[in-house]
């Protein structure tokens, strides 16, 4: 059971960052995946009055702001426009349309799950994340950064001539996952993502002629209730060829 002893909702970042420093302080969001734990919070940080549910554009890049919910880039007409529906595509299965309304692209990028489908694409967009304190960094960077008390403060997707698809596959609609996997081409580079392994998602960069199979053995699968590593495996494969064709 979630226990909250107190609640602030912060007027600036400042403000955010100092109560955050305390070790039995959160962050909070859309909670979805929070106040399913067990666990005690001092006092519970809102950041909904920062202005960070926003989507802004600029000729260079989308800035997507930390409690932006899942549901607003979802049905977002410009990013789905400028790539192909390929982000709605990736969050469309995530439960339902109550549960998007409420998760944050922030939580689902800050909690670095193993099952997170917006980890998958924004790794194949070569996104950026902005932190309070940290700055500007590349997401690949960012997923095996330590966690800390820092903010996440926005998610940075470059404008660029990239083409990109995402497939996945889950037992159920709505259910977490089996794997995921998303692929990116620039001219005659190719990015490969492959996540729900299932650990959280990882790429492989390299020619867009090189071989599946070899594409598919730079990534580690793993056993857990939902699958094992041979079925995963086999899997991306599969995946890894529709995406493929999807960019061609």
């Amino acid at each position: 059971m979630l226990n909250i002893q107190n609640y602030i909702k912060v007027e600036s970042l400042d403000e955010a960052y100092e109560l955050n420093q305390k070790k039995n302080n959160k962050i909070i969001g859309g909670m979805m995946w929070m106040r399913m734990g067990d666990s005690r919070i001092n006092t519970a940080i809102d950041l909904s009055g920062l202005g960070l549910d926003k989507i802004e554009e600029n000729d260079s890049e989308f800035k997507i702001g930390a409690m932006v919910t899942l549901r607003q880039i979802e049905t977002n007409n410009s990013l789905n426009e400028i790539f192909n529906n390929t982000l709605k595509k990736a969050v469309e299965s995530i439960v339902g349309v109550q549960f998007r309304n409420m998760a944050t692209v922030g939580g689902s990028i800050w909690g670095r799950f193993g099952f997170s489908d917006v980890l998958t694409i924004m790794l194949a967009l070569g996104a950026k994340v902005e932190l309070y304190k940290t700055g500007v960094v590349p997401i690949e960077d960012f997923i095996d950064m330590e966690h800390n008390n820092d903010i996440l403060v926005s998610v940075i997707i470059p404008k660029t001539n990239l083409k990109v698809a995402y497939d996945t596959v889950r037992l159920s609609k709505t259910d977490f996952p089996l794997l995921t996997c998303a692929v990116s081409v620039v001219e005659d580079k190719m990015r490969v993502v492959i996540g729900a392994r299932p650990t959280k998602a990882r790429f492989f960069d390299c020619n867009i002629n090189t071989e599946t199979d070899e594409i598919c053995s730079k990534f580690n699968f793993g056993t857990n209730m939902r699958a094992t590593a041979e079925y995963r495996e086999q899997v991306a494969k599969v995946l890894v060829n529709r995406c493929r064709k999807a960019v061609q």
